[in-house]
């Protein structure tokens, strides 16, 4: 079993024989440090899972840049709106380091309900956690400090602390740099 159908199991009720068949639609790929997975105002035609490496999802204001995620190994990446409804993204995602995928591309990812009949309950499935996903994201802007947010994301996500400029985790986070760098002293005494 490859460590994508290990993770499609572990995430999705497949028995082996559908797993195989949702397996091999991805393909892999490689997008090297600093390359663009997809820039902002073209339309997203793949879905992918990142099997190394980390990718950071952002968009370009006039005065600076937002990062609204960081992507790493285990985790699925795409601009989900775009894929979906066919419109351009608003989302950069670039590579801070090499990246290894899996990947599909929408019109095999469209026609996976051809060979697994209950793939369209899966998809609700997957469609309904990356909804809750966000629903937790927006209730920890609405309740939490921004060191309870630090304090989670350093919980569920360590490796990329040490991996990716702390001005990305402060925007991720909704905070500035500063705010960041004296969480940590804090934390440290």
């Amino acid at each position: 079993m490859t460590e994508l159908e290990q993770y499609l199991h572990s995430y999705f009720d497949f028995d082996q024989s559908d797993l195989s068949t949702v397996a091999s639609f991805f393909k892999p790929e490689l997008v090297k440090k600093g390359d663009y997975y997809l820039k902002s105002g073209k339309s997203c035609t793949k879905l992918s899972f990142i099997q190394t490496g980390m990718l950071r999802v952002y968009v370009g204001l006039e005065d600076r840049e937002v990062t609204q995620w960081i992507s790493s190994k285990g985790y699925f990446i795409t601009d989900l709106s775009s894929l979906i409804f066919d419109k351009p993204s608003r989302w950069n995602i670039q590579a801070l380091t090499d990246t290894t995928l899996y990947t599909i591309q929408k019109s095999d990812y469209d026609r996976i309900g051809d060979f697994i009949p209950k793939w369209h309950f899966t998809e609700k499935l997957f469609m309904a956690h990356c909804f809750a996903t966000l629903e937790d994201r927006v209730f920890s802007f609405l309740s939490m400090t921004a060191e309870q947010r630090y304090n989670v994301l350093f919980e569920s996500n360590r490796e990329i602390f040490n991996q990716v400029p702390l001005q990305y985790i402060a925007s991720m986070l909704g905070m500035t740099p500063e705010t960041i760098s004296r969480i940590r002293r804090k934390q440290l005494i």
